[in-house]
């Protein structure tokens, strides 16, 4: 077994700070994105026009995986991104400026939610399911010929595992030997389907032992198991072991997307009982790690950084229409 940092009380605390980090900003744009949207809902109206997949619930995923990466290591991600890029480090400001479509934004204003990229932290995402497995191949295969010990970590939901690029994506990291580890996280709904309806097996870990890689499943939305199997599989992976598959059990508290009427959900009355961050917060009391007054003090500094996030992106300026074409392709001289 590859060796990995062990779990400390001090991180305990350091994965229940990012989750809590985590739902305070989506519960921000959760509010804002409604604020203009009445009296009936037009999902292209107000500041935040078009669709938004919000990650709440699924925080262990994020605190678990983000521990172990460096600023140098990649991650690509799906459609519900935001969790996993605050876990990597992606700046808060200029993602919610991007979110709102202002030239401040990572992606100066032209991206939005579902196309996040910042190239200081290696991290970008897109709306189509399952698009970000070759990108991290490839960012595996760069790091590899380089001779680096960096990682590259694809997310992707449990409806991904399903798409040809999943499997490509496999067998070639098997075959290469690459840094790469696959991350899915199963909610238990593709959109409006259930997984049961859509998936033959009932855990696409065993999909790992098809292209001869490690397949691990975590449990009950544990984020001390999130932890404790990315910690081997990246560990494995820097050390040129090859590439891992990881599927987190985890849950999605609200709709697929903003205006989701959810009416096809029959698990909706236990939801509640199953967040996460309720349930971390008092195995971390229980234990004695921390007090109220500390998560307290932990949702007023969250608080502070999102609401200073959300006035920067509202106080910077929409792209100019005559610039649309900018930023598309690179400018000036190539050295």
């Amino acid at each position: 077994m590859t060796l990995y940092p062990e779990l400390t009380d001090d991180k305990r605390r350091e994965m229940l700070t990012t989750m809590v980090l985590i739902r305070t900003y989506e519960e921000a744009i959760l509010r804002e994105y409604h604020a203009d949207k009445s009296p009936g809902f037009d999902i292209g109206a107000g500041l935040v026009p078009g669709e938004m997949h919000l990650s709440a619930g699924q925080e262990p995923v994020a605190a678990g995986l983000g521990l172990h990466l460096t600023k140098d290591d990649a991650m690509t991600a799906s459609h519900r991104l935001h969790h996993v890029a605050i876990a990597k480090g992606v700046r808060l400001r200029e993602m919610t400026a991007e979110i709102f479509g202002r030239e401040t934004g990572l992606g100066r204003g032209r991206g939005g939610h579902m196309h996040l990229f910042d190239p200081e932290t290696h991290f970008s995402c897109s709306g189509i399911v399952g698009e970000g497995l070759p990108p991290a191949l490839g960012q595996a295969f760069a790091f590899q010929r380089r001779g680096t010990d960096r990682v590259a970590v694809a997310v992707a939901g449990e409806g991904a595992a399903n798409q040809g690029a999943f499997h490509e994506s496999l067998n070639l990291a098997a075959l290469w030997k690459l840094p790469v580890v696959f991350v899915i996280e199963d909610n238990d709904w593709g959109i409006s389907v259930p997984r049961a309806q859509s998936t033959s097996v009932t855990s696409n870990a065993v999909r790992g032992a098809a292209y001869g890689m490690p397949g691990i499943r975590v449990e009950e939305n544990s984020v001390e198991g999130v932890y404790e199997a990315a910690g081997e599989a990246i560990a494995r992976a820097r050390a040129g072991e090859g590439p891992s598959l990881i599927e987190v059990h985890t849950l999605r508290l609200w709709g697929h997307f903003e205006g989701d009427a959810q009416g096809y959900r029959t698990d909706l009355e236990g939801v509640p009982g199953r967040d996460p961050l309720p349930t971390y917060k008092n195995t971390l009391t229980s234990l004695g790690l921390i007090t109220d007054s500390d998560y307290a003090a932990m949702q007023s500094s969250a608080s502070e950084l999102v609401e200073d996030a959300i006035d920067f992106a509202k106080e910077s300026p929409t792209p100019n229409p005559a610039d649309a074409l900018k930023y598309v392709f690179a400018e000036g001289a190539l050295s």
